[in-house]
């Protein structure tokens, strides 16, 4: 009798141990509800990302129920756009011009369905209108885009060029172009492409003000955005008048850290994004998905007047967690908050196409401090910490010592 009591505490004791040892360096952790089947899935939620680290390496789930501890594989997706391009073979098989236009007339092998042409000349700087027409017998003409603009321009202040043009999808064998030029327009290159967009599910960001300041010194627009909580972003739009064409170079910048000084607080910024905002395109900026909480935009106006900005539509994408349960009978946490985390490889990722389409979605409990946590683990090891050994050893001898004393009793 004594040694089954014995042998089950040492059991229960192992068990404890070993759920410890692995989430002792999580400071947080959340219950996770509602798993009836192997695959589920859940969305992290925001109030998650500022306590996870960069790369969201520290992410784990853990079930445990008595001395069963098992670590469940995942797999992390962000839920973006996806675009795919299909190119058409095509020729050109006339080259004209009169006094009104330049024509070029493309002809595919067959009836080809598209949505974009992207053209390249040789000028590096040029502003001219295009028309757009399509046919199946190069008789009859359809017009898919009327008076559309494009533009190059290549100086000491700007490099910008937009040469695409995009129109509803259309389905011809011959497609003319019209180009209203002055000069020659020499066309080095163009490509024929149907493209398509898998829209991915994103969410608004939130955030709680925003600064303009227009600086004529310098000539530039500056506008800083300050998010109401840390949150991954990914989009980003400017809402301004457009009442004039304008073209400018554009820099989107992110705080990595901020610091006091004797003039307030200062601020250090890594780039997102490098390009134009201009009158020609929609002022929307797509970036890969980055933790922040402040944003940085700067509009270089040169000698023009500063653009009137409205307002701003910030969103990101939806991190989804899917996971393998393959026990689901024991308790599961999702841990997270470790300081020195290594991303987890799990074998999982090389078998997506086994996973179900549609997964169970999870209930993700209330944030919990992890009672397990050491704050430096790796510094005090659980079994050369002389204190712990010497309090367990008494806690052992204790209880042989009244297990014991009962055997002697009986």
């Amino acid at each position: 009798m004594l040694k089954l009591k014995i042998k089950l505490f040492a059991l229960f004791l192992c068990g404890t141990l070993g759920l410890q040892a692995q989430t002792n360096q999580y400071k947080y952790k959340r219950e996770l509800k509602g798993i009836s089947t192997t695959w589920n899935g859940l969305q992290l939620p925001n109030q998650l990302f500022s306590k996870v680290q960069v790369g969201l390496a520290d992410l784990r789930i853990y079930g445990y129920k008595g001395k069963d501890t098992v670590e469940v594989p995942y797999i992390l997706e962000q839920s973006a756009n996806q675009i795919t391009e299909s190119e058409t073979p095509f020729n050109i098989i006339n080259k004209s011009s009169n006094a009104n236009a330049f024509y070029y007339t493309f002809q595919a092998s067959a009836v080809s369905t598209i949505n974009q042409i992207k053209l390249s000349f040789k000028q590096l700087n040029f502003d001219w209108r295009v028309v757009l027409e399509g046919s199946n017998d190069n008789q009859n003409w359809f017009t898919l885009l009327k008076d559309y603009r494009i533009l190059a321009i290549k100086n000491n202040q700007t490099d910008y060029k937009f040469s695409e043009l995009n129109f509803p999808t259309a389905s011809y064998k011959y497609f003319r172009m019209a180009i209203k030029a002055s000069e020659q327009p020499e066309l080095t290159a163009a490509k024929v492409l149907k493209t398509d967009t898998l829209k991915g599910v994103y969410k608004t960001v939130a955030y709680r003000n925003y600064n303009i300041l227009n600086d004529k010194a310098n000539k530039t627009t500056s506008a800083t955005i300050d998010l109401a909580e840390p949150t991954p972003l990914s989009y980003l739009k400017i809402n301004l008048s457009r009442d004039i064409d304008f073209y400018r170079n554009l820099t989107i910048e992110y705080a990595t850290d901020s610091f006091k000084t004797e003039k307030g607080m200062q601020y250090n910024y890594e780039p997102l994004f490098a390009g134009t905002i201009s009158s020609l395109e929609l002022p929307e900026f797509n970036f890969p998905g980055t933790l922040l909480s402040r944003l940085k935009l700067t509009i270089e106006n040169n000698d023009n007047k500063p653009l009137y900005i409205s307002s701003f539509e910030l969103k990101g994408p939806v991190y989804e967690l899917v996971g393998r349960f393959d026990d689901q009978n024991l308790n599961y946490f999702l841990y997270y908050g470790s300081k020195d985390p290594t991303t987890p490889i799990y074998e999982l990722k090389n078998f997506e196409n086994k996973i179900p389409m549609t997964v169970n979605t999870l209930t993700i409990g209330d944030e919990q401090l992890n009672p397990n946590f050491k704050s430096d683990p790796k510094k005090t090891p659980l079994f050369e910490n002389k204190l712990w050994l010497y309090g367990l050893m008494v806690l052992i001898i204790a209880l042989l010592g009244f297990f014991a004393f009962k055997m002697l009793k009986n």
